[in-house]
């Protein structure tokens, strides 16, 4: 009785090992590798800038300036698709 009762555990531990490299190795298999995208205009412009630089101006600007920032969709912009033209003195 012992032998079946060990046999049981063998083969439930067993098939339990079983769906569990088969599921790591399902998953493995659906990654998708990055795409390498050239850097952005912005990238570049501020390559030190680690975390990104946000086009948000806090100090007085001309009415011509506010206009351009509104054409190039700069409140909406998120980082790296922001237009150079969102920056003052760019």
């Amino acid at each position: 009785m012992s032998l079946s009762r060990n046999l049981r555990s063998a083969f439930a531990t067993t098939a339990i090992g079983v769906l569990l490299v088969a599921g790591a190795a399902h998953s493995t298999a659906n990654l998708e590798q990055p795409e390498f995208l050239p850097p952005t205009a912005a990238q570049e412009a501020f390559a030190d800038a680690e975390y990104g630089v946000d086009p948000m101006v806090t100090g007085p600007v001309s009415v011509a300036f506010e206009k351009q920032q509104g054409d190039l969709g700069c409140h909406d912009a998120v980082w790296p698709d922001i237009p150079l033209g969102c920056y003052p003195n760019r």
